[in-house]
């Protein structure tokens, strides 16, 4: 299942390191250059934006940008909460019965890294990480990026996800916001998740509110 692509970073993994993840919002979303991305971001034309003065030559040196870099890289994810709660554990059961598993694999195990503590480590994230799957013609924007066609996503990793409401403020979700609670996410899965949302479709409500309760526990 999924192209195997091997590029990690990104909604459509088409970013090859975090490093240049950081680089390209710095540049993209608020207009801070470095020396991967020497450029303002101005479009054709936008003579004002192109004059603004700007923060220095390049705005984000190199060693700020390995710092932020190493933040991000090191940056812990939160403790599973309610563990032992009876609906989180039989929601544990329905996800992988359901075939969520299959892309949002719950364990898997790191290689050597430059940074001592994320080497040869069990994690949890609850992604397949490189790959990317057709996600069916309802989620397609329309937009390929990269290797990635309008209607392929990475699967997004769901550890720390019961805790969007509390950090940002809003329980939207998917790439564009569209699903305004994680059922409505489930939802409006197509092509390769199909199977899994009909299967969770097909559920009682019981079994619907535990697999929701075992979502919302990472």
């Amino acid at each position: 299942m999924g192209s195997g692509r091997s590029r990690l970073v990104g909604r459509q993994a088409n970013v090859p390191t975090v490093e240049q993840q950081n680089a390209g919002a710095f540049n993209g979303d608020i207009g801070v250059t470095s020396s991967l991305f020497p450029d303002q971001p101005c479009a054709p034309g936008a003579d004002a934006c192109a004059a603004a003065p700007g923060g220095g030559d390049p705005e984000v040196d190199d060693e700020k940008l390995d710092r932020v870099t190493f933040y991000t890289r090191a940056l812990a994810v939160p403790s599973r909460r309610r563990v032992t709660d009876d609906a989180v554990v039989r929601g544990e059961q329905l996800f992988r019965t359901a075939g969520c598993a299959a892309c949002h694999t719950p364990t898997l195990q790191t290689g050597g890294s430059d940074i001592a503590g994320l080497a040869d480590q069990t994690i949890h994230p609850y992604t397949d990480l490189l790959l990317l799957h057709d996600m069916g013609p309802e989620l397609a924007d329309g937009r390929p990026d990269g290797d990635a066609s309008g209607r392929e996503w990475r699967t997004p990793p769901l550890w720390g996800i019961g805790l969007v409401e509390t950090v940002n403020g809003h329980t939207r979700f998917l790439h564009d916001g569209r699903a305004r609670d994680l059922s409505e996410a489930i939802l409006w899965h197509g092509g390769e998740g199909q199977t899994a949302k009909r299967r969770f479709v097909k559920m009682p409500e019981v079994d619907r509110d535990a697999l929701i309760a075992y979502l919302e526990s990472p």
